[in-house]
């Protein structure tokens, strides 16, 4: 898990890199390399890769495709760590919505803990003069969004091979991304195609070491790795872009975080006293 979030930050660098080329364009061209990739391990395992589900299989590569062209919009307007931030309210967002979508119920407590993350966003956007609305708007679109792409893998998630639902979102989001990018097309120049490239490399992966551990460990034990990805944020935004923050800026993620991680604990500490009052 910590080398997953590493190649993911490392992609988030690589696409701010490129903040003259269009977030949708950049997703056409990484879903190239990702749709090629997928398709050959799909194949060596001879995996049927339509899949059984195509209408959810489709919705879940068309809201994949908007969340993700949303939050690239975001990584090259605003500073790295504080558009990384605003990301991880995604887990809010999948948690409220599944109360609509797969049907599961939310305790008075994750209340309290997502307007403790909610409040760290109203801080952010209040102290650091460099966040518009318009951009923290887009931010916290991309992660509604992606709320609503987790669910639909939740439902399809004891009906499809999860390689399958992988193989989907390059699939679908690559006309998506692509019919974007006929009215923004920017043409790629000298290490333009470089960066792009490893965009799409980065993102397989990190999307491999995460299933790995996913696989290999039990899920309460290594999600919360994922959030040292907005230590790498930090560093290498200072590093590669010179960006600081005030202590209010800092104080603001601390809370987004404590929020969606006091919520990951709780509802963790909850399916586990259901399973052991059911055995």
């Amino acid at each position: 898990m910590l080398l997953s979030t590493f190649f993911f930050a490392l992609m988030n660098v690589c696409v701010k890199l490129v903040p003259h080329i269009p977030a949708g364009e950049i997703i056409f061209f990484r879903s190239v390399i990702s749709i090629v990739m997928s398709y050959a391990v799909l194949r060596r395992l001879q995996v049927n890769i339509w899949g059984t589900h195509k209408g959810l299989l489709i919705t879940r590569g068309i809201t994949g495709a908007i969340a993700l062209i949303l939050y690239f919009t975001t990584l090259q307007n605003i500073p790295l760590a504080t558009a990384v931030t605003i990301q991880y309210l995604s887990p809010i967002f999948t948690t409220i919505l599944g109360i609509f979508i797969v049907k599961e119920h939310v305790k008075p407590w994750q209340w309290a803990f997502f307007l403790l993350s909610f409040a760290g966003i109203l801080v952010i956007e209040g102290v650091d003069v460099r966040i518009s609305p318009l951009f923290l708007g887009i931010g916290v679109a991309g992660a509604l969004i992606s709320g609503i792409s987790y669910n639909i893998i939740r439902k399809l998630n004891t009906r499809e091979h999860p390689l399958v639902i992988v193989f989907y979102f390059p699939l679908v989001a690559l006309p998506v991304s692509g019919f974007y990018s006929l009215f923004e097309w920017v043409q790629p120049a000298g290490w333009d195609w470089l960066i792009l490239l490893l965009v799409g490399v980065f993102t397989q992966l990190a999307q491999y070491y995460m299933t790995m551990s996913y696989q290999s460990e039990e899920l309460s034990k290594v999600v919360h790795l994922n959030y040292i990805g907005i230590f790498y944020a930090l560093v290498l935004g200072y590093i590669m872009f010179d960006e600081s923050f005030t202590f209010g800026s800092y104080a603001g993620m601390a809370l987004v975080l404590l929020g969606v991680i006091f919520n990951i604990r709780y509802k963790s500490k909850q399916d586990k006293t259901a399973e052991s009052g059911s055995v």
